[in-house]
């Protein structure tokens, strides 16, 4: 299972990025798929994640109208469309998989099982 993570970079304060997420190695459309983020000098927490058919989305509360989640099985990518973004939003964020499949619950590190390589956001102000 290989993640791929890109479109991170530097945007201002109350800018727009869209991360994407493409995945190889894995029936991608029987999986919840997530974001994570990790600031310098912080654990790396929840941002969102999305059921294995789209039709669930679980936000922290830190993103929740400003951030979305999508997929597109078709192609085996994941996004995080990040708009109004803040400098607090500065961070690595990483995709992820969910350990099971057609798993759906409360968004937690320890429930999913492979990673990508991250992808840095720089929110200036």
């Amino acid at each position: 299972v290989q993640l791929q993570a890109s479109g991170g970079g530097l945007v201002q304060a109350g800018g727009s990025l869209r991360l994407s997420c493409t995945a190889s190695g894995l029936a991608f459309s029987y999986y919840t798929m997530g974001w994570f983020r990790q600031a310098p000098g912080k654990e790396r927490e929840f941002v969102a994640q999305i059921s294995w058919n789209g039709g669930n989305t679980y936000y922290a509360d830190s993103v929740k109208g400003r951030f979305t989640i999508s997929r597109e099985n078709a192609k085996n990518t994941v996004y995080l469309q990040m708009n109004s973004l803040k400098p607090e939003d500065t961070a690595v964020y990483y995709c992820a998989k969910n350990g099971r499949s057609y798993w759906w619950g409360i968004g937690s590190a320890n429930e999913y099982d492979y990673w990508g390589q991250g992808t840095l956001v720089t929110v200036s102000s």
